[in-house]
């Protein structure tokens, strides 16, 4: 026990640069696997089974957003509460957080999952499924929500390891699930002539063989986040909390649901299935680096998270200045092979000419304004780590509905299928320059808050003194 209050404790002491480093290599590693666990489906279904089973599988993007917009309202939301709940020493509430994941990620994997499997038809249809991609989607899509309560669990307690302080265990339990996944699928799809069911089979195979072993470490009672009797039971004030910082990434990801399939209407309309099927494998490419940042924004999330709630306010906009110049420099290499390389790094999913031409010209469009939006997701996620919920609410949908639905709507009427893609670079820029704006604001008044601590604690100085 002593060993684990150490480690939270560290947070508050250690090198701010040491600790990013040390939080964030890990959640890197674990988000850098997650994406190619995504890639490593879409790689497999496009060659083995062919490019319109690349375009059905794109067509379950924006349910698969959705039904993870449940899995972040609770784990992501849970995991910064904790964080600050750590910070302020609360151990015992912190751990009827851990109890409290459980229950509600059992109750919202359940319900979801059964609500999308007895209406999957119609909404496979309304996400831009054509005859010719419907049975793909249905197809992966019937067995992703089969597993959906593992899946839930599994990204839940992944993040609640790293609030905890066990940034190594989150990357392992990531990477054993990629591996797991890269192992089964060519298996299932090739050996076995599963088809794209066989990549879904392997997806919630790999993901209940990483929650067993989550689940053994939080049975550890020697740990500081344990399981113990009563934590399981629903606690309303817990829930509130945690529901409502997790708020933000929900609406971020149920705007992008929505989003994603007014992308797949306007390009099915503008282009066909294939030109949703480029942006399936685009939204691959570009999501391996946009998980890299959020690997630093993970890294970053506890160190800000305690030190917020110790009022430790240097040390806060240290966290945030190195992770900002982390996440720029990742998406300027993201820019950079965008531009310089997009077909050779395309051609890996698929062998039909079409498509590789159509994904190549949107990935290079789509990557455009990439070095100033490593810098905006960083912004969004620190809001939400110090439990600034309106902030990081407002920046989640001013880009997705305020500046990207407007574009999706008008751009294409001007430049056709170009203006879907060019819509992506174009809002990205403005919510970007948003966030600048939004996080002066905090800055200011964490400068307000150093210089009051400082008057306080020079004034008990010289009350001593005398």
């Amino acid at each position: 026990m002593s060993e684990n209050l150490t480690k939270a404790q560290e947070l508050g002491v250690l090198d701010i640069k040491k600790l990013l480093f040390q939080y964030a290599l890990p959640a890197i590693i674990a988000m850098t696997a997650s994406s190619l666990y995504n890639m490593v489906d879409s790689i497999f279904i496009g060659q083995g089974v062919g490019a319109l089973a690349i375009s059905g599988l794109a067509v379950t993007f924006p349910l698969i957003n959705l039904t993870t917009a449940f899995g972040t309202l609770v784990g992501v939301g849970a995991a910064s509460l904790t964080s600050i709940l750590l910070g302020q020493k609360n151990y015992r509430m912190a751990s009827r957080v851990l109890g409290n994941v459980m229950t509600m990620n059992v109750t919202l994997g359940v319900g979801i999952g059964v609500i999308a499997l007895l209406f999957l038809d119609p909404i496979l249809c309304f996400f831009g499924a054509s005859e010719q991609t419907i049975g793909y989607a249905r197809d992966y899509m019937i067995v992703i929500l089969l597993g959906n309560v593992f899946t839930h669990l599994y990204f839940g307690l992944n993040a609640m390891l790293r609030a905890a302080g066990h940034p190594r265990r989150a990357m392992r339990a990531t990477i054993l699930t990629v591996c797991l996944n890269a192992v089964l699928d060519p298996i299932f799809i090739f050996v076995l002539d599963w088809g794209i069911q066989g990549a879904a089979i392997a997806t919630v195979l790999a993901q209940v063989v990483s929650l067993v072993w989550q689940l053994r470490i939080f049975s550890d009672r020697s740990e500081l986040l344990h399981f113990d009797k009563g934590v399981f039971c629903m606690d309303v004030d817990i829930a509130k909390r945690s529901l409502s910082i997790g708020l933000a990434p929900f609406l971020m990801n149920t705007a992008s649901c929505f989003v994603v399939l007014f992308i797949n209407q306007q390009l099915k309309h503008f282009g066909g299935d294939l030109a949703i099927g480029a942006y399936g494998i685009v939204n691959r490419v570009v999501f391996l680096f946009v998980m890299i940042v959020m690997g630093f924004t993970q890294g970053m999330q506890p160190i800000a998270g305690y030190n917020y709630g110790a009022r430790m306010y240097d040390r806060v906009m240290k966290v945030l200045k190195y992770t900002i110049i982390c996440g720029t420099a990742v998406m300027t290499a993201g820019f950079l092979l965008s531009q310089l390389c997009p077909r050779i790094i395309v051609s890996a999913f698929t062998k039909d000419v079409e498509l590789i031409r159509l994904a190549t010209e949107g990935f290079k469009i789509t990557m455009l304004v990439a070095p100033v939006v490593g810098a905006q997701i960083v912004i969004s996620n620190f809001f939400q780590s110090i439990g600034l919920v309106g902030r990081s609410i407002f920046m989640s949908l001013s880009r997705q509905l305020l500046f990207l639905l407007p574009c999706l709507a008008i751009l294409p009427l001007f430049f056709g299928q170009n203006g879907v893609w060019y819509s992506l670079p174009v809002s990205d820029f403005i919510a970007a320059i948003v966030a600048f704006v939004l996080l002066m604001q905090v800055i200011r008044k964490f400068r307000r808050e150093m210089a009051a601590q400082k008057q306080e604690k020079e004034t008990t100085n010289n009350l001593q003194t005398r």
